[in-house]
């Protein structure tokens, strides 16, 4: 990193609506918060409403204003465009220097749609993910393709993640390498210690997550059906956090209404979810955030998706890509909790998508080009006219 000396602090509007969005978003949020280089404005789209809110706080993140745009079962088109129009006017409002946003949400798409409306640069966190499928999985593959189009900063977690972005024509100056910040945001919050582990046998103890677009309907409804029959086994105890989205709910609850052995509970909290995550034997899922945080802690992850934009935990041998097929899932399920051996290479597989210093990275790369691109413009204007640094102008030490 150069000696750049920020002198005014950079105005960052961090932009977040979901639940991931929150874990991944906050150790940048906190880290700017605690830094005099940078003045962060925490703005929530309301995406995952309930979700959202009961982690912010836990998180130690302040929203310094909220949207309200949610509606039950409306279009993406309809949310695309209320989102792009509410946060339009933030961002007219608050004037920030760059606008940050992470992964592939809807929320994320239309905050760097609506600072790049504004000339407003962007920096993109978790940058670079690719299936190779525009709508697979929906719509965030898409999402994900077209905040590369638009941001300044790429952060990429993994360097297949960079080489992604570097291969569609992103210039390579622009493509940092940082780790994933949801690696930071675990072991922070493991550090800070409470949260309540929901397994309450002591059977084989089994995670699992549903709610991806893409599965919903039909696909999850036979999802339900075969953990039921996982469950039969009699050695299984299955806890099952239930998605808010009402498509979810009403696919898997007569599927898994009650067995003993199956725990459907409500979302959980992020201490509970992380102390849940840690008591676990195995992971089964449909997430793209767990199959990051899984490997941290030794837990091997089946994915219920027909494609990953994650493949380095499968390559690494930390999760298995099992499809949606119903018999898949099961065959999967059981070699793992009958093959000690199997199970016990997944679990010592590692993690390869990062070192907890993502969040470090990031903020370090921000804060050195913005003192770099202020220099060269005070250069500039001393060229021009020759005069001393004024409010708001930036100087190296």
């Amino acid at each position: 990193m150069s000696p750049n000396v920020i002198t005014t602090p950079v105005r960052a509007m961090l932009v977040l609506g979901t639940r991931p969005e929150a874990i991944k978003l906050a150790p940048v949020a906190r880290a700017m918060a605690a830094s005099p280089l940078f003045d962060p404005i925490v703005v929530t789209t309301g995406q995952h409403r309930e979700m959202l809110h009961q982690m912010l706080e836990l998180l130690q993140i302040e929203a310094h204003t909220e949207l309200d745009v949610m509606r039950d079962r409306q279009e993406l088109s309809t949310l695309t465009a209320r989102l792009v129009d509410g946060l339009g006017e933030v961002v007219r409002a608050e004037r920030p220097d760059v606008v940050v946003v992470q992964g592939d949400t809807t929320t994320a798409l239309t905050g760097a749609l609506a600072a790049f409306y504004e000339h407003i640069p962007v920096a993109h966190v978790e940058a670079g993910l690719r299936t190779g499928v525009a709508d697979n999985p929906f719509p965030e593959e898409l999402n994900r393709r077209l905040i590369g189009r638009i941001a300044r900063w790429h952060f990429a977690p993994t360097p297949r993640a960079a080489e992604h972005l570097t291969g569609e024509g992103v210039p390579a100056a622009e493509v940092f390498v940082t780790g994933n910040t949801v690696i930071d945001n675990l072991l922070w919050v493991l550090g800070e210690g409470g949260g309540r582990n929901h397994f309450e046998s002591g059977l084989r103890r089994v995670l699992v997550t549903l709610h991806r677009r893409e599965n919903q309907g039909d696909k999850m409804r036979a999802m339900g059906r075969t953990l039921w029959r996982l469950a039969d086994r009699g050695d299984v105890e299955i806890v099952l956090p239930l998605h808010k989205s009402p498509a979810v709910r009403e696919a898997l609850l007569p599927e898994l209404t009650g067995h003993p052995n199956i725990r459907v509970v409500e979302p959980l909290g992020y201490l509970d979810f992380s102390a849940t995550l840690a008591g676990c034997d195995l992971v089964m899922t449909d997430s793209g955030g767990i199959q990051e945080e899984a490997p941290s802690l030794g837990k091997p992850a089946l994915v219920l998706r027909t494609t990953t934009e994650r493949p380095e935990a499968v390559e690494a041998g930390a999760a298995k890509l099992v499809g949606t097929e119903p018999e898949a899932i099961l065959a999967a399920a059981v070699q793992l909790l009958d093959d000690r051996e199997l199970y016990e290479r997944m679990a010592t597989a590692g993690n390869p998508f990062g070192d907890g210093h993502a969040t470090d990275r990031i903020v370090a790369q921000i804060a050195e080009d913005f003192g770099a691109d202020a220099d060269a413009a005070a250069a500039d204007d001393a060229l021009a006219v020759p005069q001393s640094n004024g409010p708001g102008s930036y100087s190296t030490a």
